[in-house]
């Protein structure tokens, strides 16, 4: 769906709540804190800037920020988990403003993390930048998954082909999905006013995963490690504009 010049207004709001939300966490990340510390910080920021969080009681997920350390790939629920030295965890935020949407996560080391993990969470950044540049107006959508998915593969990665992006907009998930790989077919023309949630989640492993009796935190099923971006960006006559960076 293509938004007009007020809803994009409205979610750029949102998307700097989640941003904020974003640089407040990463500054609490360190050894000895606990996931649910973080969804602390994160409660904070929604409620500083008069926000609604759009993953509380989502589905019935019971908190405003998603964690997930090490091989987990998406959707822990923070809990009592001590984050320790050398850990990796993703933290994915959202935030509704004006009954708009915006929803970015990110991959941090905790202390000093190992090279293999250094080298995962740069690979998957990039790859989320190299799909975000594809959303340019007349573009096809899924050329989006094919840039992800030739440069995390270049780098010997498995990408996730059972979680992907989506639009977004007066819900946080919209149609059309957006795969981090090459479907088989091209997708959408993309029009200005198109919004979009980009987010690569790439393992040092094999693609395979399965789900946490909690039914929410997906794991990877070999053990390896999985990293996770995204930001939301709209398509511009400019170029894509991310939403969700300060």
């Amino acid at each position: 769906m293509r938004r007009n010049a007020d809803e994009l207004n409205k979610m750029r709001k949102a998307g700097k709540v989640v941003a904020e939300m974003h640089e407040a966490t990463r500054a609490a990340i360190r050894p000895g804190i606990t996931t649910m510390d973080l969804n602390n910080v994160a409660a904070a920021v929604i409620e500083k800037r008069g926000a609604r969080s759009n993953f509380l009681n989502y589905q019935g997920f019971p908190a405003v920020i998603c964690t997930s350390p090490n091989d987990m790939i998406v959707h822990g629920i923070p809990g009592d988990y001590v984050l320790k030295e050398g850990d990796i965890i993703s933290v994915d935020c959202g935030a509704i403003v004006e009954g708009y949407h915006g929803d970015a996560a990110y991959t941090a080391g905790v202390g000093e993390i190992s090279n293999e993990a250094k080298r995962l969470i740069e690979v998957t950044e990039r790859s989320m930048w190299a799909g975000i540049a594809q959303l340019t107006i007349g573009n096809r959508l899924h050329e989006v998954g094919r840039a992800v998915q030739d440069l995390a593969e270049a780098a010997g990665y498995g990408v996730v082909r059972e979680y992907v992006g989506h639009a977004i907009g007066t819900a946080m998930h919209e149609m059309p999905q957006v795969p981090n790989y090459w479907p088989g077919s091209p997708g959408p023309t993309l029009k200005e006013g198109m919004v979009f949630a980009v987010e690569p989640m790439i393992n040092v492993g094999g693609i395979d995963s399965f789900v946490l009796e909690d039914g929410w935190g997906v794991m990877t099923e070999d053990g390896s490690l999985s990293a996770h971006f995204e930001h939301t960006i709209a398509v511009t006559e400019n170029g894509p504009e991310v939403f969700t960076v300060l």
